[in-house]
This record gives structure tokens, sequence and C-alpha cells, in this order.
């Protein structure tokens, strides 16, 4: 009875802390604060949901005062994605971390199941989970072999991640309540324990619609790595430092630089008709894009971008062996879909930081970066 009377604390305590960060009132996105990076318009939720089918969904984790966790899931379209898979294609910015599945996605330039991101010590969770759940998708029955495509981050600084919280209902309740639409954004889902230039982190989403063709190209960001934090051109880290980054000796304005460790993954979506090469070079950009918020792309930082394409023609269908007719987009017109890239993936960043709240845990704490401050750098710049 004890035992049973102490999950049931743990419930409660976890069920509060939710409920008191749901309560909280809107955050502003980059654009209410002026921030508008580059020159191409977002989509109408500037968001990858944008990019017609993609579905969102997360699962978010809290428990006592030790877990802080949770997943993330992107799903390229409604269909069966086993059945028909999107090209698609990995960039490796810096390769401290882990992304299952890539090295079957560099060979056949296809992705055949829902995008998951979670924490680093649950990626085989979540492989399983995701494995089980494609097998279980109805005309699967006869499938037996699945590549899973599942990246992470390290949210050890403030979850209990050697605790392994994360589990098999966890992930499949992250891809089945998927859904089009806006994007939480902040301490949610695989971003509830991250934490980016030393400020809060978490999940941020952008996207760009191309004025002359109509493409779309959205990204979402899981964010926990290091630098010195450059705000649409303006040096933030000069003047505003978080906590933990305070030299005890403030009074000589030293700053002290703690180490960019840490890691990025970057989902890009298109709807363009990208072969998987052009799908990777995209990709490229997203990790290039980290580069203007001030990314430091240290050692230890794990910086990884998979691409896809919703476009219809560019799938691949189960088993298929006629050749067809493809419609694909020429090497010499994918210049703007980069720039779109570079453009949402600053912004995505930007988002993360400022949907996200402060955490605390029994591990530390992650301040959220104080919105105010930042706008009056950003109008004596």
């Amino acid at each position: 009875m004890d035992r049973l009377n102490r999950f049931r604390t743990a419930a409660a305590i976890s069920a509060i802390t939710v409920s008191a960060a749901a309560a909280q009132p809107a955050k502003p996105r980059a654009r209410d604060l002026g921030i508008a990076p580059g020159v191409y318009a977002t989509g109408a939720l500037n968001a990858i949901t944008d990019v017609e089918g993609v579905r969102v969904g997360h699962t978010t984790i809290v428990q006592g005062d030790t877990v802080r966790t949770g997943v993330t899931a992107i799903v390229p379209h409604g269909g069966n994605v086993f059945q028909e898979k999107v090209a698609g294609a990995v960039f490796v910015g810096n390769a401290f971390g882990k992304i299952a599945g890539s090295t079957q996605v560099a060979e056949l330039g296809t992705i055949e199941t829902p995008i998951v991101l979670t924490n680093t010590l649950s990626v085989g969770t979540a492989v399983d989970a995701v494995a089980r759940y494609t097998i279980a998708q109805p005309g699967n029955e006869q499938v037996r072999s699945v590549n899973p495509l599942v990246g992470e981050t390290n949210d050890g600084g403030l979850n209990d991640i050697r605790g392994f919280h994360v589990t098999r209902d966890h992930v499949l309740d992250a891809i089945r309540s998927a859904t089009g639409g806006a994007v939480a954004e902040g301490a949610v889902g695989a971003g509830t324990g991250t934490i980016c230039y030393g400020w809060k982190g978490g999940i941020g989403t952008s996207s760009r619609k191309l004025d002359r063709t109509g493409y779309t190209v959205g990204v979402l960001a899981q964010t926990n790595f290091g630098g010195n934090l450059v705000i649409a051109g303006v040096p933030i880290y000069r003047t505003l430092q978080p906590p933990s980054r305070r030299s005890a000796d403030r009074s000589q304005g030293d700053i002290d630089r703690a180490s960019g460790d840490g890691s990025c993954m970057l989902v890009v979506a298109t709807d363009a008709p990208l072969d998987a090469r052009d799908l990777r070079r995209l990709a490229a950009r997203a990790v290039f894009g980290l580069g203007r918020t001030g990314s430091s792309y240290s050692n230890g930082s794990g910086d990884f971008a998979i691409a896809f394409s919703t476009a219809a023609e560019m799938r691949s269908r189960f088993n298929e062996t006629a050749p067809r007719t493809r419609t694909v987009l020429p090497t010499d017109a994918t210049s703007p879909l980069f720039e779109a890239a570079l453009e949402a993936t600053e912004e995505a960043v930007y988002n993360s930081l400022f949907a996200a709240t402060t955490v605390r845990s029994s591990n530390g704490t992650a301040e959220a970066i104080p919105i105010e401050r930042v706008r009056e750098l950003l109008k004596s710049r």
C-alpha cells in the first residue's frame, strides 16, 4: 500500500507541474519581437506543419523533482509511411551523438517511419516502439524489416537520464497524437529537459514559403547546444548571460563561457520534389543556420539534420520494381530552398528559447531567457 501511495503522490506532483506550465500565458515568438530573419515570408503557421501533410506530436514527461524529459514525433504524411516512403537524407555537422537508422537512409535515400526525437539513453526504447508501431499498421502484416529513424540530445543536465523514464507507450503516444496545425514549442516533448546557450531551450519551429514557386520549407529544432548567443545579428552574449555562465567576479565584466558541448537535432520538411542528394544539401543548410545564432559547433556537440520531401512523385512504394516517370527539381533551382532552410532554422532556434519556461529539478535549473531584456537589447542595436 505504501508503494501505491508513493506512486500516486509522484503522479500527482507530475500532473501539477505540467498543469502549472500549461496555465502560463502564451509567450511571444520571434516575430512578436520584430525578429524576422531573412527575406522570405513564413507559412500560415510559421511551423514545419506548413508543409502539407506533416504532423507533429509531443509526449512531455515531468515526474517529481527528477524527471524532465519527453518525446517528439514528426510524421511525414498521413498515409502508411512504410508503404509510401518519402525521399530523405541526413547531414552530420558533428557526430558526437546518435541517429539510429541513418545508415540506411544514406544508402537508399528514403525514410520509412515517423521521425522520433528523445533523450540520449532512450534511443533504444524509441527504436523498439517505432518498429512495433510500423509493423502494426494495416498493410504491413508481412513486413520483416523496419528502419526506425530516431535522433537525440542529452538532457541529463535537468533530467534523471540514467533512470530510463521514457517508455514504449510514451513514444507511441507521441506518434499517435501527432497532428497538423500549430506546434507546441519550448519545454515540451523532446525539449522538456534541454538547455540552449545556457538558457532553457526546447522545441522550436519555423517555415518559409517561396513566392515564385510556392514551395514550402519547414524546420523543427530540438535545441540543446552552446556557444555565444546572437539574435538578429545582435551579440546578446556580451550583455546578457544566464546565471550558470556568470563569473564570480562580475565587477570586471568577465564572462565564464561555458562549454559549447550539447547537441541539436533539426528536422527539415519540404514539398519541393527534391531527390536524396539535394535533400542532404538542404539538411546541411539547416546545420549551417545554427551558426547565425552563435553555435560553436564544439567537439562535444552532436549537430544533425534530417530532411525529407513530401512530394508524392518522390515517394518510393514498398516492393516497387517497375520504372515510372518522376518530376525532380533541377539542382540549379535549389538555391532559394537552401536560403529558406537557413532562415527557418535561425528562427526556429529563437522560438525554442522564447517559448521556453524556467525548468528546475534536483539536477539543476535552466532559466528562461528574459524576453523583456532581449527586447531592450534589440531596440538599442
